[in-house]
């Protein structure tokens, strides 16, 4: 229970950390997209401070959902980033949220609660070694390193699109340094200093909020949010299984849960559509 409630919290704060960061770097010129520049000048933005306040303290109660509870439980749960982006847009703009997002929410919320219940995921996960952990970070930065390279080739919202699913695949790389080092907390703190998984955490961490940013300004979260919100589940259930060796059900439980993350992602793009549509309209207290 401790791992579900904090992930939605964590869930409520990026959603926060969205907003805010969106409407700062939405005024960002195209061109400066993978530039240094882009970050330097969104720090003089007291909007963006403020999400980069909300962004932390999701990681910390990500960190306490991780320190409780599955990669493959957590993770998943944080796509209610996208309905508590929608709630928060409707509450700032006193617009209320129309029958569309209900129902995108009603799918979205469906479709975690059929992918959970059918995949039960199960085994809590340990410390492991660096080289348990090597080939999941060989082919994690040749993904990431590819979606930044066809980034670069496209046009603003296949570019967002990309860099979103490359942020949620780093996140999710992310999580697995952060239950490694909330699992060595546990054990002993003073280990954390002379100890690889907190460097790499905070490493991957800052890379991921980089292509975040870049992907925020690059389009509209239309474009940048649906690709976050799945990529970073499904590469977590999938870091969980090979890094952690937690458990899913197989066999023909996987037509349920595909099911279940058709659902996710129809949603999420409905979702997404009404808050490119407030964006447009100027809703979102930019």
């Amino acid at each position: 229970m401790i791992a579900v409630v904090c992930a939605l919290l964590a869930a409520a704060s990026n959603a926060a950390a969205s907003v805010l960061q969106r409407r700062a770097a939405r005024d960002e010129p195209r061109h400066r997209a993978l530039s240094p520049v882009l970050i330097w000048d969104l720090i003089h933005r007291p909007a963006w401070l403020a999400g980069v306040g909300a962004l932390i303290a999701g990681f910390v109660l990500q960190a306490v959902a991780l320190s409780a509870g599955q990669l493959a439980l957590v993770q998943p749960l944080l796509v209610t980033e996208l309905p508590f982006t929608m709630i928060l847009i409707a509450l700032a703009s006193r617009s209320g949220l129309d029958a569309r997002a209900w129902l995108a929410t009603g799918l979205l919320t469906a479709g975690l609660a059929t992918f959970l219940a059918t995949a039960a995921p199960r085994g809590k996960g340990a410390v492991v070694t660096p080289a348990a952990q090597v080939p999941a970070a060989i082919v994690t930065v040749a993904v990431v390193a590819a979606l930044v390279v066809a980034a670069r080739l496209l046009a603003a919202a296949p570019r967002a699109a990309v860099l979103g699913a490359a942020a949620g695949i780093g996140f999710a790389f992310t999580a697995t340094f952060i239950k490694q080092t909330t699992s060595l907390f546990q054990r002993d703190a003073s280990a954390l200093v002379t100890s690889w998984q907190p460097y790499a955490m905070v490493a991957t961490g800052l890379c991921s909020f980089v292509l975040l940013q870049n992907a925020l300004q690059s389009g509209t979260l239309l474009a940048a949010q649906p690709a976050l919100t799945i990529s970073d589940p499904v590469a977590s259930v999938l870091y969980g299984i090979t890094i952690f060796g937690e458990e899913i059900r197989t066999g023909g439980w996987i037509a349920l849960e595909a099911a279940g993350v058709g659902l996710i992602l129809y949603g999420s793009i409905l979702l997404a559509q009404g808050l490119a549509k407030r964006e447009r309209d100027g809703h979102t207290g930019s």
